[in-house]
């Protein structure tokens, strides 16, 4: 298979997106696959290009996979006017990218959205190639948008939905990583048939409760008795990070519970400079940490955090919540019943401790529920419904024979045309 990744995101990123686009890449290769991916430098989470990359166009060849940089405009500080030009100039630089190599002639073309900017020179890619074009949806970004308040409602809203359901109808396969986000997709015009599940993943064998995380709890200076509540990812306005500082005030009296972010962003200055204007002494921050480290961290701690706003909740599944499932962590997620987590969550009672976004005093409650109770002995509801929904070999294998399928019928119906 000749396989175009075209997407914002890629390794070396530690979080999110540019984690499981490098993970496909790879295993694409591995299981024989000629891979190319599309890509801008690596910026993310701390929107800043990373040490040793430059914001310029580059090729390099990296464990099997050419990949392709494109020049981007990476805001120092993150408005809504810099966020659509930053999308708008990977879009531009990488689409020029993309038509100058139409040699490629991939079989599929797997566009990451975000970002929508891409959709129309993917499709017209596409249509000069003859390549199944992909569009896999990882954030709804114009639901995003508007549902955490970056967007005007009424006209310009009314305008950016119709073009985003225009794009979504005109490609082949439309996947996404959670059924609630087909719905979303569905209820948008893409046809049933052009509806494909890719949800995200977990290496379970690597990330497993048996991991020993008490050398880095030592470390980090936490005893056995303390209660150590992680938030890990990125800081960012999407999370509504701010319920967390509130948690630590209500705990300050407390001297086993503590608290521990780690994870870099646009909103990281501004969140420590709340903590540290709230005296927080029983809440520290550390930087993004190497991936080797992550089953020891993920098993050191007695309780993870998965926070949203309440718009942020309707239009993305957050990526971190695999790894704390695959660990078999004990966890409170902010999310309302009718999202995606909240059915998971009744689904599979125990799996995590859901409570209502952007309500303090209910992710306080939540909170005071486990720190009450032993958390040191794996979720094993958790472990299980990661091993059986979340194995990395499982998930892209079943994605690969999918699109395999795909490309049958795409190459029964070209023939047909070209028959013609």
């Amino acid at each position: 298979m000749e396989f175009l990744l075209y997407s914002l995101n890629y390794k070396p990123e530690l979080t999110g997106i540019g984690k499981y686009n490098g993970d496909l890449a790879q295993y694409l290769v591995d299981k024989k696959a000629n891979v190319t991916v599309m890509t801008a430098p690596p910026y993310y989470p701390e929107w800043k290009v990373h040490e040793g990359f430059s914001n310029k166009f580059s090729a390099v060849n990296d464990s099997g996979v050419q990949v392709l940089r494109s020049p981007l405009y990476v805001p120092k500080s993150v408005s809504t006017l810099k966020r659509l030009l930053h999308l708008s100039s990977f879009a531009l630089s990488s689409g020029m990218r993309l038509l100058s190599n139409l040699r490629l002639k991939p079989h599929v073309v797997f566009l990451v959205q975000p970002t929508l900017f891409c959709a129309p020179i993917t499709l017209l890619y596409c249509k000069l190639t003859g390549a199944l074009s992909v569009m896999h949806i990882q954030d709804f970004e114009v639901d995003a948008m508007f549902g955490l308040g970056m967007g005007k409602q009424g006209l310009s809203q009314r305008i950016a939905r119709a073009v985003e359901s225009w794009f979504l109808r005109r490609f082949d396969v439309v996947s996404s990583i959670s059924y609630s986000m087909l719905e979303n997709a569905r209820s948008k015009g893409v046809e049933e048939q052009n509806l494909l599940f890719f949800p995200n993943w977990s290496d379970t064998k690597f990330v497993t409760p048996d991991v020993d995380g008490s050398s880095i709890r030592s470390k980090w200076g936490y005893s056995q008795e303390d209660k150590v509540i992680l938030y890990s990812g990125n800081i960012g306005q999407k999370q509504g990070l701010e319920v967390v500082l509130d948690a630590a005030k209500h705990f300050h009296a407390d001297p086993k519970v503590k608290f521990l972010i780690i994870g870099n962003g646009a909103y990281a200055d501004t969140l420590k400079m709340m903590a540290s204007d709230m005296g927080l002494d029983n809440l520290q921050f550390k930087p993004l940490q190497p991936w080797e480290d992550i089953p020891a961290i993920l098993s050191m701690a007695d309780i993870h955090l998965v926070v949203q706003k309440k718009g942020a909740a309707d239009a993305v599944l957050p990526s971190k919540l695999t790894n704390i499932l695959s660990a078999g962590g004990h966890a409170v997620v902010t999310a309302e019943a009718h999202t995606e987590l909240g059915k998971i969550e009744n689904k599979y009672p125990g799996i995590y401790h859901l409570v209502e976004p952007e309500n303090t005093a209910s992710f306080i409650d939540g909170l005071e529920q486990l720190v009450a109770v032993e958390t040191r002995t794996p979720n094993l509801i958790a472990r299980q419904y990661a091993i059986d929904n979340l194995n990395k070999d499982k998930v892209i294998d079943r994605f690969i024979s999918d699109l395999n399928a795909r490309l049958e019928k795409n190459s029964e119906k070209l023939g047909k045309t070209h028959a013609n």
